[in-house]
């Protein structure tokens, strides 16, 4: 699905998401929190009888989203809350929270880039500045892509998340540029491509799964792959 209103000629820097968009996201999680839980097996035994499997550690996790709202653009403070939340429902130390997220925070950056990750960062960079800009908590100094990136915008550091336009407009301002001049590249149809087009942005909707465009306006573009979008971008 391609936009007659694409105007390539007018970028002059990209953003792009990072969870789902460069690499899948629940994987990752997955195996942080099962190694978050081996190690609260050894650590603090309770609570790890309590929340005795990964799903029971993410349900207190998204227990939390209600507990604290004023945390929700943040997700390694919500992560950090709800471990101390469960060790204190458990009766062990609640101090453990902070050795227990930094396991899970650098298990959390061990990501398995999708196959085409590498070569489209490449390409982009190699044309454009390139701001990353995502509602996750990924470090992409520690993931190992760090290079490819003019700057790395995350809402837990900004403090408001994607689709609310200033953290678009932030990206534009890392890069140097106005935001009409910012093509925007992200998985969620909402978050990333209805924001960016709400902030002013020309947007690339990364579609793998076929889902139907769910708003109004479409994106300028929609591909099924980032290699897709590098054959636009050519």
């Amino acid at each position: 699905m391609l936009n007659p209103s694409l105007d390539i000629s007018r970028v002059r820097a990209i953003s792009i998401d990072l969870d789902d968009t460069l690499w899948p996201i629940w994987p990752t999680i997955t195996r942080a929190e099962t190694v978050l839980l081996d190690w609260l097996t050894h650590h603090a035994p309770a609570t790890a009888a309590l929340f005795s499997n990964t799903e029971a550690l993410r349900a207190i996790r998204n227990q939390m989203v209600t507990l604290r709202p004023d945390l929700k653009s943040d997700l390694s403070a919500m992560r950090r809350e709800s471990i101390r939340f469960a060790l204190t429902q458990a009766g062990d130390e609640p101090a453990l929270a902070e050795p227990a997220f930094d396991l899970f925070f650098a298990e959390r950056q061990r990501v398995e880039l999708f196959d085409d990750a590498h070569d489209t960062l490449a390409f982009l960079s190699a044309r454009y500045p390139v701001v990353a800009l995502s509602n996750g908590n990924a470090d992409v100094h520690r993931i190992g892509i760090g290079h490819y990136f003019r700057a790395s915008i995350s809402a837990s550091v900004f403090g408001i998340a994607k689709p609310d336009v200033r953290i678009f407009h932030a990206a534009a301002d890392a890069a140097q540029v106005q935001p009409h001049e910012v093509l925007h590249v992200g998985d969620d149809a909402t978050l990333d491509a209805q924001g960016a087009l709400d902030a002013g942005m020309q947007a690339v909707w990364i579609n793998t799964a076929n889902h139907p465009w769910p708003h109004g306006a479409l994106p300028h573009a929609t591909v099924d792959s980032l290699t897709a979008l590098c054959k636009l971008m050519a």
